[in-house]
């Protein structure tokens, strides 16, 4: 029984070794990426997807449109994101969305659209839309739940293959 106990706690021992480890790894290269980042973007915030992973969310935003990128912690950053939310300003009541890109299932596109959310209420702009189209029907019930999820009203011709996301900050 004691065995079995002291077994135990090396095996807790251990993982908590590999996770200290993992964590300050992924702080060093947090700190890299932000000065490489900083240089090109702004900088919107650092945040942690599942499994406690941390990535850098940065922007490039002009009078027409915005695009918030993601890059994770556990890899140098190379000039390229992760992930990233392609918006464009249709007027002063609606940011569109034109396109969600890169890696799915690792809650990079539930964190990029938090910070769209309140990116717009900075701006004081009260829609988000966005299409579904053709394209997106082989993992619309996919699409669907992800913009449920965030509170967005989904309305989807199947037969047309064809949708619209509308979400109001009122």
């Amino acid at each position: 029984m004691a065995y079995t106990a002291f077994l135990e706690k090396e095996k807790e021992r251990h993982e908590l070794k590999e996770e200290l480890d993992t964590l300050e790894m992924q702080l060093f290269r947090m700190q890299n990426n932000l000065k490489e980042i900083a240089k090109k973007w702004e900088v919107v915030s650092i945040d942690q997807a599942r499994d406690d992973q941390w990535v850098i969310i940065y922007a490039d935003k002009n009078e027409e449109s915005c695009q918030l990128m993601l890059h994770d912690c556990q890899s140098p950053y190379r000039g390229k994101w992760d992930s990233a939310i392609q918006a464009e300003y249709r007027n002063e009541q609606t940011i569109h969305i034109a396109a969600i890109k890169g890696e799915e299932n690792k809650g990079y596109g539930s964190i990029l659209m938090k910070h769209l959310k309140e990116h717009a209420r900075d701006e004081n702009v009260p829609y988000i839309t966005g299409d579904i189209v053709k394209r997106d029907f082989n993992h619309v019930d996919r699409l669907e739940h992800f913009y449920n999820k965030h509170f967005f009203d989904v309305n989807i011709d199947h037969e047309e293959q064809c949708g619209e996301i509308v979400w109001n900050d009122g």
